[in-house]
């Protein structure tokens, strides 16, 4: 499973992208709104961390860029603004879920493992969950591999 970290501040962000590595994760992490955007619209991410206040462009834009263009992805806003009317606003420009800072590195993970249990569309599911090749199939969503009716039990790293 491939994310995206979009959080300006250095330390969050290497936080964030060393425990969802190993996590199993693979993962694409940048410092602002600009390269959060570009990274967002073209390449491919089964979810995507995304902190509000970012320099260059900030993250409620970025959402609501990215659905205008009808990405789905689903998107994790991370933010000290933790007021109801900026949790309301995050969701409204697009955001799946919101999680305010600090935060809890457990309850990430669960709410990033909550939003790829979500049901996506036929199209997103097949492409990018589901890798054959003749019979060995690795199912990203799922994280399990198989060959033939054999399953193949793998760490996190070399799953990843």
């Amino acid at each position: 499973m491939r994310v995206l970290v979009v959080e300006d501040d250095r330390h969050t962000r290497e936080f964030i992208e060393r425990a969802l590595r190993e996590s199993g994760y693979t993962v694409d992490a940048v410092g602002n709104g600009r390269d959060g955007l570009f990274m967002a619209t073209t390449e491919p991410h089964d979810v995507i961390v995304l902190d509000r206040m970012l320099p260059i462009v900030d993250g409620l834009t970025i959402l609501r860029t990215l659905r205008a263009s009808k990405i789905t992805t689903p998107v994790l806003v991370l933010s000290a603004l933790g007021e109801v009317d900026d949790r309301v606003d995050g969701l409204r420009a697009g955001g799946d879920d919101y999680l305010v800072k600090p935060f809890a590195l457990a309850e990430l993970l669960a709410r990033i493992e909550a939003l790829l249990r979500r049901p996506r569309s036929v199209e997103q599911s097949s492409e990018t969950t589901l890798l054959r090749i003749a019979d060995l199939e690795l199912d990203r969503l799922k994280r399990t591999v198989r060959r033939g009716e054999r399953r193949i039990d793998l760490p996190p790293k070399e799953f990843q």
